[in-house]
């Protein structure tokens, strides 16, 4: 497969990320009358990890390092991201759950100029708005929940942020393999141990802090491969997009994972967007052409 201009390879990543992701929503849909959250945490990045020894078997990695505590923050991070990320798809309304899933778009921006010196131009930040605008015509919020949820969902917004600008940094050091991987042995790892924190102390199992540890059965174990590996190519491709491009203009294209989730949505049974929706669609679609070809006309 031939890849993009160099100049394309962060959004052309960023798309395939966008897609992967989505899939994953698609599972993770399906799961979530048999798992939890750390439970769905767990597999997903079990199935990735199991994967990804392999490719580190037969492909050795060739790089750097020396910064190890870089790498184990962006892990616990990205955890944590998910963390929040599938406990607010599976508590309160998606299209809140996804505004504040879109809103690390506005942080990350913020944050590369600030600490990274990263400029957007105008048109970009005009971008990002209307993207941001698109998504709230396709899934607009509904705020009548609990303050609890409002703090995990900003506490999303900002660790995944932080999570994702660590990438750029850690790229100039590790194997894009390496940098994913550290994030799927923290998922791995911080579910089984507050399992076996509830375990030892007999604390009562909660859906978030101290799960019960539950196996698949029947059909599970095809959707959790599903979901592990649609989730290792979008973190692997979310990798490669925030090491090949700004991270403003990178977090303004994953706005077209809102549109590929609504197709899958629709394929699953949802049902067919009316045409506020659709026009939000056009508008995230719009901005992320609009990226590119400004991106176009830069480039000469």
């Amino acid at each position: 497969m031939q890849l993009p201009p160099k100049n394309y390879k962060g959004i052309y990543f960023m798309v395939l990320a966008a897609l992967a992701f989505s899939v994953m929503g698609g599972f993770v849909k399906e799961l979530r009358t048999s798992f939890n959250t750390p439970q769905l945490v767990f597999y997903r990045n079990l199935v990735g990890a199991v994967f990804l020894s392999f490719s580190l078997a037969r492909y050795p990695v060739t790089q750097s390092g020396g910064k190890f505590g870089l790498l184990l923050s962006r892990g616990f991070m990205g955890t944590i991201a998910l963390y929040t990320l599938l406990y607010l798809i599976l508590h309160i309304p998606l299209g809140a759950a996804m505004t504040y899933n879109t809103m690390n778009t506005f942080i990350i921006a913020l944050l590369s100029w600030w600490l990274y010196k990263e400029k957007l131009t105008p048109i970009a930040w005009l971008c990002i708005v209307v993207g941001f605008g698109g998504i709230l015509l396709i899934y607009p919020p509904s705020m009548d929940f609990g303050w609890k949820f409002h703090l995990v969902g900003f506490s999303h917004a900002i660790v995944s942020a932080l999570s994702y600008l660590l990438i750029g940094t850690l790229n100039k050091y590790y194997d894009s393999r390496i940098i994913v991987l550290s994030f799927l042995l923290n998922g791995m790892l911080l579910p089984l141990l507050m399992m076996t924190i509830r375990w030892v102390f007999n604390i009562s199992p909660d859906d978030f802090f101290f799960p019960l540890f539950a196996l698949p059965k029947g059909s599970d174990w095809l959707l959790l491969a599903g979901l592990g590996f649609s989730a290792l190519f979008g973190q692997y491709f979310v990798t490669k997009a925030y090491s090949n491009d700004k991270a403003g203009i990178v977090a303004a294209i994953g706005f077209s994972n809102i549109v590929f989730g609504m197709i899958i949505g629709i394929l699953l049974g949802d049902l067919f967007p009316d045409s506020i929706a659709i026009a939000g669609a056009m508008l995230v679609i719009a901005a992320g052409v609009t990226i590119s070809l400004s991106k176009d006309r830069n480039s000469n």
